[in-house]
Protein backbone atom coordinates (compact mmCIF):
# COMPACT_ATOMS: atom_id res chain seq x y z
CA UNK A 1 0.00 0.00 0.00
CA UNK A 2 2.68 2.22 1.16
CA UNK A 3 4.58 3.40 -2.42
CA UNK A 4 8.35 4.07 -1.83
CA UNK A 5 9.68 6.46 -3.69
CA UNK A 6 13.29 5.32 -5.24
CA UNK A 7 15.15 6.90 -2.31
CA UNK A 8 13.17 4.92 0.22
CA UNK A 9 13.91 1.77 -0.96
CA UNK A 10 17.65 3.10 -0.91
CA UNK A 11 17.65 3.45 2.34
CA UNK A 12 15.90 0.70 3.63
CA UNK A 13 18.76 -1.21 1.59
CA UNK A 14 21.53 0.37 3.55
CA UNK A 15 22.32 2.98 1.38
CA UNK A 16 21.76 5.96 4.05
CA UNK A 17 25.34 7.15 3.16
CA UNK A 18 25.15 7.74 -0.05
CA UNK A 19 21.64 10.01 0.00
CA UNK A 20 21.99 14.11 1.17
CA UNK A 21 19.89 14.59 4.02
CA UNK A 22 17.28 17.14 2.66
CA UNK A 23 16.74 14.02 0.26
CA UNK A 24 16.14 11.79 3.16
CA UNK A 25 14.07 14.44 5.12
CA UNK A 26 11.82 14.44 2.18
CA UNK A 27 11.52 10.69 2.32
CA UNK A 28 11.04 11.38 5.77
CA UNK A 29 7.82 13.60 5.54
CA UNK A 30 6.53 11.60 2.40
CA UNK A 31 5.83 8.92 4.88
CA UNK A 32 5.06 10.81 7.84
CA UNK A 33 1.98 12.15 5.71
CA UNK A 34 0.80 9.07 4.86
CA UNK A 35 1.28 7.19 7.94
CA UNK A 36 -0.71 9.94 8.99
CA UNK A 37 -3.18 10.04 6.54
CA UNK A 38 -3.83 5.87 6.70
CA UNK A 39 -4.39 6.17 10.04
CA UNK A 40 -6.99 8.44 11.15
CA UNK A 41 -8.98 6.83 7.69
CA UNK A 42 -8.63 2.92 9.27
CA UNK A 43 -9.25 4.94 12.38
CA UNK A 44 -12.91 5.64 11.30
CA UNK A 45 -13.72 2.05 11.05
CA UNK A 46 -12.53 1.17 14.49
CA UNK A 47 -10.14 1.69 17.82
CA UNK A 48 -6.55 1.36 16.31
CA UNK A 49 -4.08 -0.53 18.82
CA UNK A 50 -0.86 -0.46 16.26
CA UNK A 51 -0.03 0.51 12.72
CA UNK A 52 3.14 -0.88 11.30
CA UNK A 53 4.01 -0.25 7.45
CA UNK A 54 6.97 -2.23 6.23
CA UNK A 55 10.50 -1.26 5.17
CA UNK A 56 11.77 -4.37 3.82
CA UNK A 57 12.54 -4.73 0.18
CA UNK A 58 11.20 -7.86 -1.25
CA UNK A 59 8.81 -7.30 -3.72
CA UNK A 60 5.81 -9.74 -1.01
CA UNK A 61 6.26 -7.06 1.65
CA UNK A 62 7.50 -4.07 0.23
CA UNK A 63 4.90 -1.30 1.30
CA UNK A 64 2.88 -3.98 3.21
CA UNK A 65 0.62 -1.99 6.09
CA UNK A 66 -0.63 -4.22 9.40
CA UNK A 67 -3.18 -2.62 11.36
CA UNK A 68 -4.17 -4.29 14.50
CA UNK A 69 -7.45 -3.18 16.19
CA UNK A 70 -9.00 -3.03 19.45
CA UNK A 71 -11.45 -5.95 18.65
CA UNK A 72 -12.33 -8.04 15.78
CA UNK A 73 -15.36 -6.27 14.99
CA UNK A 74 -13.49 -3.29 14.31
CA UNK A 75 -11.39 -5.64 12.33
CA UNK A 76 -14.16 -7.02 9.94
CA UNK A 77 -15.63 -3.37 9.76
CA UNK A 78 -12.38 -2.19 8.44
CA UNK A 79 -11.84 -4.92 6.23
CA UNK A 80 -15.69 -4.92 4.55
CA UNK A 81 -15.02 -0.68 4.58
CA UNK A 82 -11.41 -0.92 2.56
CA UNK A 83 -12.29 -3.93 0.06
CA UNK A 84 -13.01 -2.16 -3.30
CA UNK A 85 -11.31 0.79 -2.92
CA UNK A 86 -8.32 2.40 -4.10
CA UNK A 87 -5.42 4.56 -2.23
CA UNK A 88 -3.07 6.32 -4.70
CA UNK A 89 -4.46 5.03 -7.59
CA UNK A 90 -3.99 1.31 -6.76
CA UNK A 91 -6.49 -0.93 -5.25
CA UNK A 92 -6.31 -1.88 -1.45
CA UNK A 93 -6.08 -5.69 -0.52
CA UNK A 94 -6.71 -5.59 2.61
CA UNK A 95 -7.08 -9.02 4.09
CA UNK A 96 -6.83 -10.67 8.06
CA UNK A 97 -3.41 -11.49 8.81
CA UNK A 98 -1.89 -14.42 10.23
CA UNK A 99 0.58 -12.27 12.47
CA UNK A 100 -1.13 -11.57 16.14
CA UNK A 101 2.09 -10.84 17.31
CA UNK A 102 4.16 -8.05 15.71
CA UNK A 103 7.12 -7.96 18.21
CA UNK A 104 7.51 -11.83 17.26
CA UNK A 105 7.45 -10.93 13.71
CA UNK A 106 9.93 -7.86 13.34
CA UNK A 107 13.60 -8.71 12.54
CA UNK A 108 15.74 -7.61 15.69
CA UNK A 109 18.81 -7.31 13.54
CA UNK A 110 17.48 -5.07 11.02
CA UNK A 111 16.15 -3.18 14.35
CA UNK A 112 20.04 -3.96 15.39
CA UNK A 113 21.70 -2.47 12.04
CA UNK A 114 22.95 -6.18 11.18
CA UNK A 115 19.81 -7.80 9.17
CA UNK A 116 22.50 -9.02 6.49
CA UNK A 117 19.51 -9.97 4.57
CA UNK A 118 18.50 -6.22 3.53
CA UNK A 119 21.93 -5.69 1.67
CA UNK A 120 20.62 -7.36 -1.72
CA UNK A 121 18.42 -4.99 -3.30
CA UNK A 122 17.47 -7.69 -5.94
CA UNK A 123 17.32 -11.00 -6.54
CA UNK A 124 20.27 -13.13 -7.82
CA UNK A 125 18.90 -16.69 -7.08
CA UNK A 126 23.05 -18.35 -7.89
CA UNK A 127 24.08 -15.70 -5.24
CA UNK A 128 21.48 -16.42 -2.78
CA UNK A 129 21.98 -20.13 -3.06
CA UNK A 130 25.31 -19.80 -2.35
CA UNK A 131 25.83 -16.78 0.47
CA UNK A 132 22.36 -17.14 1.83
CA UNK A 133 21.39 -13.30 1.30
CA UNK A 134 17.75 -12.27 -0.62
CA UNK A 135 15.37 -10.70 1.28
CA UNK A 136 14.20 -11.09 4.97
CA UNK A 137 10.98 -11.96 5.94
CA UNK A 138 10.96 -10.80 9.40
CA UNK A 139 9.24 -7.76 9.33
CA UNK A 140 11.27 -4.49 9.27
CA UNK A 141 8.96 -2.13 10.52
CA UNK A 142 9.49 1.70 9.34
CA UNK A 143 10.44 3.65 12.32
CA UNK A 144 7.53 6.26 13.20
CA UNK A 145 8.30 9.33 15.27
CA UNK A 146 6.95 9.21 19.62
CA UNK A 147 5.63 12.89 18.05
CA UNK A 148 4.00 11.31 15.21
CA UNK A 149 2.82 8.26 16.87
CA UNK A 150 1.29 10.81 19.71
CA UNK A 151 -0.53 13.21 17.48
CA UNK A 152 -2.46 10.72 15.51
CA UNK A 153 -3.74 8.65 18.62
CA UNK A 154 -4.70 11.51 20.19
CA UNK A 155 -6.51 12.93 17.06
CA UNK A 156 -7.96 9.44 16.97
CA UNK A 157 -9.35 9.58 20.09
CA UNK A 158 -10.82 13.34 19.54
CA UNK A 159 -12.50 11.91 16.75
CA UNK A 160 -14.00 9.10 18.24
CA UNK A 161 -14.89 9.31 21.89
CA UNK A 162 -16.70 6.49 21.83
CA UNK A 163 -13.68 4.35 21.75
CA UNK A 164 -12.10 5.24 24.53
CA UNK A 165 -15.90 4.73 26.48
CA UNK A 166 -14.70 1.07 25.78
CA UNK A 167 -12.07 1.44 28.34
CA UNK A 168 -14.17 2.58 31.19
Amino acid sequence: MYENPTLAIALASGDDHLIPDEKIAEVRKHFEEFYEDVFLELANYGEIEELHVLNNIGAHLIGNVYCKFATEDDAENCLKKVTGRFYGGKPITAEYSPVTDFREARCRQFEEGSCARKLFPFSFSYLTAKIGGGHCNFMHLKPVSRKLKNYVFETMYQEHPDYLQRHK
